[in-house]
């Protein structure tokens, strides 16, 4: 079994009556990509904070390589990279000289670990405009690239994606993958958006109103809940008497989606002909993430 990198402990966070963060416990072990996802306000961003030791627990307890946050600060974040909100830098210097800055900061960055993280970034070719220049994308790469300089084994990304567009969102992705295989990082990456995760991270953690409500692998989740076909049928009025007691939804006049087993589609549609409803196509359809962890929550909405 991999290392347990980051465990947390039933994570309690109260401001004066009301309950930030409801005994929230979750681990993250080596090679793992998280992905923390809940509405804005949920409660990521305190979580992470809490995590981090920027906040005060209530209750609870962090470890982090093994290191307490409240007993061992300097050794439990010694390991850790971090941007949480909004990266910041200085704008008037290049982006070299913010690195080199942070470098002075941390113990064993010489020369030629900056070099190494620009080009893990990809920001070679802009490394030496001013910050100012650059863009929202480019700042996100700067701040990844100052979080990893000390070559930590734990990552944590607060949004990273916010107001990226789709193009950044896809560089983001393909910096994260390369962290994660090149650098042998555990990266916990929060959103408000689980599409923009899907593709890449190997876990969920999904919390709503201050609680941790489902931590699910993705590669199980997927194997188990791809039963999503597309029918098409001559009949859609009588097709409906058959189907009311599944999940579905009506696409147009002749198609419908409907949640289904692989197993159980032959007999689905022997039953619709003897009905005198007539198939004219059955179609697999993977499932989105989203619709997974719905059906699985009982809830109308994630994101």
């Amino acid at each position: 079994m991999k290392k347990v990198v980051l465990e947390c402990s039933n994570l309690c966070k109260r401001i004066g009556k009301r309950n930030i963060i409801k005994n929230a416990s979750f681990d993250m072990r080596e090679g793992d990509i998280i992905g923390f996802i809940g509405p804005n306000g949920a409660g990521k961003t305190t979580t992470i904070k809490l995590i981090l030791g920027l906040q005060k627990l209530t209750n609870g307890k962090v470890n982090i390589n093994g290191y307490d946050i409240k007993r061992q600060f300097e050794k439990a974040i010694e390991k850790v990279g971090a941007i949480v909100e909004n990266p910041e830098s200085y704008t008037y210097l290049t982006g070299y000289k913010n690195l080199r800055l942070i470098a002075n900061l941390k113990k064993d960055v010489n020369r030629d670990r900056i070099e190494e993280v620009i080009e893990l970034v990809g920001l070679k070719n802009r490394i030496y405009d001013k910050v100012s220049k650059y863009s929202l994308g480019m700042k996100q790469r700067l701040g990844i690239a100052e979080a990893i300089l000390s070559k930590p084994n734990v990552l944590i990304l607060d949004e990273p994606t916010n107001g990226l567009d789709p193009e950044g969102i896809k560089d983001l992705r393909e910096i994260i993958k390369k962290l994660a295989k090149e650098e042998n990082m555990s990266i916990l990456i929060s959103s408000h958006n689980l599409s923009e995760l899907e593709s890449f991270c190997t876990r969920i953690l999904i919390i709503q109103n201050g609680e941790i409500i489902e931590e699910s692998n993705l590669k199980e989740v997927r194997e188990d809940n791809n039963y999503k076909y597309i029918i098409e049928v001559n009949n859609i009025e009588k097709a409906k008497e058959y189907i009311k007691n599944r999940k579905y939804e009506i696409l147009s006049n002749s198609n419908f989606a409907i949640e289904i087993k692989p197993e159980e589609i032959s007999d689905f549609v022997i039953l619709l002909k003897s009905h005198g409803v007539n198939v004219l196509e059955a179609k697999k359809e993977k499932m989105s993430l989203e619709e997974i962890f719905l059906k699985k929550v009982g809830g109308n909405e994630i994101v």
